[in-house]
C-alpha cells in the first residue's frame, strides 16, 4: 500500500500531499511521532525501553532506536500517533496518557534518502514485563530495557558499555554499545533520558 504524508515548509505551513518515498527523495519536510516508554522498577530503578529496528528497515537496521516512532499518515493529527505504541509495542494505551516533551527538529541524510522531521516527542510511564509486549515482528528485531542511569553513562563517554535485559534477541541478557544505537547528531537521546528521570522523580511540564 502507497503511503502518503502531509508535508510542510520551514515554519510548519502545510504546503500539500506527496507519497513517502518522494518525501525522503526530495527532502520534503514532513512530521513524525516519537514515544520513549520509561518507568521506576519495583528495585527503585529508573528504566528505558528501546526497540531494535528490523534488518529490512530502510534507514538504520538492526541498530536500537526510539521505543515506538512513527510518521503521520496524510491527513491524521497528533492524537493519532498513538497507534504507532500500539502497532509497534503491541499495549493498549490512550494518547491522554502520554507526558508531551515538545516538538523536535531533526534533519539528516541516509543514502539516498534526505529525512527533514518535525518530531512530536513524548513520554509514556509503563511498566510491564518486555517479555509480555506483543511487538509488531515484522517491523522490529525485539525489545531492551536498561537503566537510565546506565545509558547516561554510556552516551557520556563514562562506560563503554551497558547491560541490558533483552526480548526476542536471543538471549535475555546483553552487552550493548554505543555504536548498537541509531546514531545522533545531537544530545536529543541524553535530553530525553534526563527528562525521563526527572519526571519519575515528580517533575512536570518538562520541555526538550
Amino acid at each position: 500500500m502507497t503511503e502518503y504524508f502531509d508535508i510542510y515548509d520551514e515554519h510548519q505551513v502545510h504546503i500539500g500531499v506527496k507519497e513517502r518515498s518522494t518525501v525522503h527523495h526530495d527532502g520534503d519536510w514532513h512530521k513524525v511521532f516519537h514515544c520513549w516508554v520509561v518507568y521506576r522498577g519495583t528495585d527503585g530503578v529508573d528504566y528505558l525501553v528501546m526497540q531494535k529496528r528490523g534488518p529490512d528497515k530502510d534507514t538504520y537496521p538492526s541498530l536500537f532506536d526510539i521505543s515506538a516512532a512513527g510518521h503521520y499518515q496524510a491527513g491524521e493529527t497528533i492524537e493519532d500517533g498513538i497507534r504507532e505504541v500500539q502497532e509497534e509495542l503491541g499495549i493498549t494505551v490512550r494518547f491522554d496518557e502520554l507526558i508531551p516533551l515538545g516538538q523536535r527538529t531533526s534533519a539528516f541524510q541516509y543514502d539516498d534518502i534526505i529525512d527533514r522531521q518535525f518530531c512530536d516527542v513524548f513520554l509514556l510511564v509503563h511498566d510491564q514485563d518486555i517479555h509480555e509486549y506483543h511487538y509488531q515482528q515484522e517491523e522490529l528485531d525485539g525489545l531492551v530495557v536498561f537503566s537510565l542511569v546506565d545509558g547516561l553513562k554510556l552516551f557520556n563517554g563514562e562506560l563503554t558499555s551497558i547491560p541490558v535485559r533483552a526480548a526476542g534477541l536471543g538471549a535475555d541478557e546483553l552487552e550493548v554499545y554505543e555504536a548498537d544505537f541509531v546514531p545522533r547528531t545531537d544530545n536529543y537521546i541524553v535530553d530525553v533520558m534526563q527528562l525521563a528521570i526527572r519526571h519519575l522523580n515528580g517533575e512536570q511540564n518538562l520541555k526538550l
